[in-house]
């Protein structure tokens, strides 16, 4: 690519061909320079302004870092990440921890250098790292020493041996120890605004994941359209919230929308329901990002946190329905704002201001974004019909080498995988997803995929995963299963089909709901008919709601 920071240009020799890119628009009105640094304009520039003393990140133990405390990390990190293991601008490096300080500062360090970084779920089995490392030709890992032996595992069984570097608590360890002595004073990587600096990975419902290329301005695109204009933080708020950041939902409400305005970010290892309420309170969390799963296991005890400094809540990852909805604001007196966003296309795209909020709908497009519902030959669809989503802005789908770019942009538009209907008021109402995902208490998880680690168990002969409605976490992974010879069904044999997947995939993954079946719905052909499975999963718990 002509111009290109990058010396090691494989992510760009793999980008889509240009006929199967998504039009890009609306960049003109963000105005950004043609050479930008994502790190230079998220951390530097409030340092290089005067506000180098005020805390940018604030985690459990006493830690506070200023901007400036975090500055000086990150630039100690990249010279480590330059000199002493030999990174050069294009390389891929992938983060593997919870969410800390140490790996906000290696993404910020590895993208200043002119990386790009690959953030992994720290759930991930080493059966998973290997597909991200062989897809992504990663030479090095960096680690949190507690998640070690997975990585090392993974490491082992890739095609090229990646290296891993561990760290200990905040940036001791293996990593402590080469950053001894380093110096904190590191130029900027003269990037391109349009030169990569970020693999998201997604999960598909078929093969291997995915992998989204997103450049420099990428970065700053979702803070100056939707943080902006649609959040409207600023730099007094303090971020909260459970999205591990290798969720690019976590990424723009913990770290990139933040550090936009100069704002505080708290990071919790552990943010469960519980954790996350708590340190609402702790803290004075003014923004809180988390899936309404959450939120209904705060509002159940409620009355047992201090929510009092809070402004704003923001709920996407799944379905907000609207009793959830209207319970938060009853108990708070705050709106969650609901918003669809995807990998793909970085963060959410749209969503309502506070003033605009319409219960029930996801809301309007995001300025800067243009969304629309077609139907099955991409045409719109009068208002009030239910079709699938397209949307389109100054962000698009661009997957590292992957036939299925061609699946998810249509004539320059971004089809979801959602199916909507637009009101005629410009409001998007949300309806089902219209592939095999299954949306966990926020999480994404492919049904072929958990599919496949149950057919490793010697007991299955035929399985179908599905989605089933849950009261808890809107929905669960269901499995039914037809037995091998030699096999009976027990609840003994479904906990260790259980366990299973537990150890094959990260646990979140597994099945809470083991049926046992005779034969599974197919086509004539010998297909599985998943959607026969989904209307047996919802009558049954028609059936189970009426029974209790």
């Amino acid at each position: 690519m002509p111009g290109t920071s990058h010396v090691d240009t494989f992510v760009l020799d793999n980008l889509p061909p240009a006929h199967l890119l998504p039009d890009f628009v609306n960049l003109d009105r963000l105005a950004y320079p043609e050479h930008l640094n994502a790190t230079v304009e998220l951390v530097d520039r409030h340092v290089a302004e005067g506000r180098g003393d005020r805390p940018a990140l604030l985690a459990p133990g006493g830690v506070r870092w200023t901007y400036a405390d975090l500055a000086r990390m990150i630039d100690r990190m990249a010279n480590v990440l330059t000199g002493k293991l030999g990174l050069v601008s294009g390389n891929r490096v992938l983060l593997r921890s919870a969410n800390n300080p140490t790996k906000v500062a290696l993404y910020m360090a590895v993208i200043k250098a002119g990386g790009i970084v690959v953030a992994t779920m720290p759930l991930l089995r080493s059966r998973e790292l290997v597909q991200i490392l062989d897809k992504a030709k990663i030479s090095l890992a960096l680690c949190d020493a507690t998640l070690a032996a997975e990585m090392e595992k993974a490491a082992a069984g890739a095609a090229e041996k990646p290296q891993v570097v561990t760290w200990a608590g905040t940036a001791g360890g293996e990593l402590g120890a080469l950053l001894d002595g380093v110096t904190d004073r590191f130029a900027a990587v003269p990037t391109r605004a349009d030169d990569p600096c970020l693999l998201g990975f997604t999960s598909g419902t078929t093969g291997l994941p995915k992998a989204t290329i997103h450049y420099h301005r990428d970065l700053l695109i979702i803070c100056d359209c939707y943080a902006r204009d649609v959040l409207k933080a600023d730099a007094d708020d303090v971020f909260i919230g459970s999205p591990p950041l290798a969720f690019t939902f976590g990424l723009g409400g913990l770290v990139l929308f933040p550090f936009r305005v100069g704002a505080s970010a708290v990071l919790l290892e552990k943010a469960g329901p519980p954790d996350l309420a708590k340190a609402i309170g702790d803290y004075g969390a003014t923004i809180s990002f988390t899936a309404p799963t959450a939120y209904r296991a705060i509002l159940a005890k409620a009355e047992d946190y201090d929510l009092s400094s809070l402004k704003k809540c923001v709920s996407a990852g799944e379905t907000l329905p609207k009793p959830t909805f209207d319970a938060w604001l009853e108990a708070t007196g705050i709106k969650l704002m609901d918003g669809i966003g995807a990998t793909e296309m970085l963060h959410i795209f749209i969503a309502a201001s506070e003033d605009e909020i319409r219960p029930g709908a996801t809301g309007r497009p995001v300025p800067g974004y243009e969304a629309k519902v077609i139907d099955g030959e991409g045409r719109e669809v009068p208002r009030g019909t239910p079709g699938r989503l397209a949307v389109r802005g100054p962000i698009g789908c661009r997957y590292l080498s992957d036939e299925r770019q061609s699946a998810y942009v249509e004539k320059g538009w971004n089809v979801t995988g959602d199916t909507y209907v637009e009101d005629e008021d410009g409001y998007f109402w949300f309806q089902a997803r219209n592939d095999d995902m299954i949306v966990s208490s926020g999480y994404n998880i492919a049904g072929p995929e958990v599919e496949a680690a149950l057919f490793a168990h010697p007991a299955v002969l035929e399985t179908g995963v599905v989605g089933a409605p849950d009261a808890e976490r809107g929905r669960i992974v269901k499995a039914y299963v037809v037995l091998a010879g030699g096999f009976e069904a027990s609840d003994e044999l479904a906990k260790d089909l259980q366990d299973h997947v537990k150890r094959e995939l990260a646990p979140y993954k597994y099945p809470r709901s083991i049926v046992f079946v005779d034969a599974l719905p197919k086509t004539e052909s010998g297909k599985l008919q998943r959607f026969a499975l989904r209307q047996q999963a919802e009558l049954e718990h028609e059936i189970q709601g009426e029974t209790a």
